[in-house]
């Protein structure tokens, strides 16, 4: 199947290069601490966070950091088969792992010891891309929940397909079996929190499609920094400061 045409086209008409639309929404969920919609093209994601607060099961607490659980879920129609998924299954678990280790290497878990941040996040729709957009919806959450990090950590995925590199793939470009990279960066630190990859690429083409996911997460964080910024002017609006 050809993904990209002799134009330089992509099935959805994006060049190689190109991120899909995104779009971002604060306090989504009225009842949590810090909520936020992220859409990444057709892909939906919405995350909400609860604390920090009294950690439930004392043995789990941790006296000199605060304890982050994080749970990860896809609800029943995000996506067109109607095969019912099972709650734990493997794929959900590994996913839920990996946004609670990218989310702790940016709080700042040293301030708020013996107490706990809960991370919940749902797919409300699929369409490739799923756990770089949890991923920027749980910094966006966090951020609304005012809880102190050392950087907005943003995600992005490129892949390998037909010789060419391509930026924010989508589920048709995702789902060809070609090489995957998806990066988390921390991107005022300059620092890499996650890093997956897909079956194997050479270590030339590799950098070129790890250099594009970076540049994919940057161009996120400075439309999150603008999200948050526009927020914080509307509070100090309605506060009449």
């Amino acid at each position: 199947m050809e993904f990209v045409s002799p134009e330089g086209l992509r099935l959805d008409g994006r060049r190689p290069m190109e991120m899909r639309q995104i779009r971002a929404e604060l306090g989504s969920v009225a009842k949590a601490d810090g909520s936020a919609l992220f859409e990444m093209g057709n892909t939906k994601v919405i995350a909400a966070v609860y604390g920090p607060r009294e950690v439930h099961n004392r043995s789990q607490q941790l006296s000199d950091q605060a304890l982050v659980r994080c749970q990860y879920s896809m609800a029943n129609f995000s996506t067109g088969d109607r095969m019912r998924k099972p709650k734990g299954d493997r794929r959900s678990t590994e996913i839920s792992l990996v946004i609670r280790q990218t989310m702790e290497a940016c709080i700042l878990t040293h301030l708020m010891p013996r107490s706990q941040i809960d991370i919940f996040v749902q797919v409300l729709q699929a369409d490739g891309g799923t756990r770089s957009a949890c991923i920027n919806a749980a910094t966006l959450a966090l951020a609304d929940a005012g809880i102190p990090m050392r950087d907005l950590v943003t995600s992005c995925s490129a892949g390998y397909l037909n010789s060419t590199p391509l930026l924010d793939l989508n589920y048709v470009e995702d789902s060809a079996g070609g090489p995957d990279v998806t990066v988390g960066i921390l991107p005022k630190l300059d620092k890499v929190t996650l890093l997956q990859m897909d079956s194997k690429l050479p270590l030339d083409i590799f950098e070129n499609v790890m250099q594009l996911a970076t540049e994919g997460c940057k161009a996120i964080a400075s439309y999150i920094r603008e999200i948050l910024l526009e927020n914080t002017k509307q509070l100090e609006y309605r506060r009449g400061v």
